[in-house]
């Protein structure tokens, strides 16, 4: 299973850890691993990460 890690914003307040498994992608708060993850169907996840990185999300 690979397995990233992504802080948002220049604090490093906010991370999420990302695991993949098969056609999933495992969602999960790092400061909280014990908590609930989201999973998402792997090319929702690739979705989700271009449409940020193009600046499509609004905050």
């Amino acid at each position: 299973m690979a397995q990233e890690s992504h802080s948002g914003g220049g604090n490093n307040t906010s991370c999420v850890e990302v695991a993949f498994a098969g056609p999933a992608a495992a969602v999960r708060d790092s400061k909280n691993p014990e908590g609930p993850a989201l999973v998402f169907p792997v090319g929702a996840w690739h979705g989700l990460i271009a449409a940020a990185r193009a600046g499509q999300l609004e905050r």
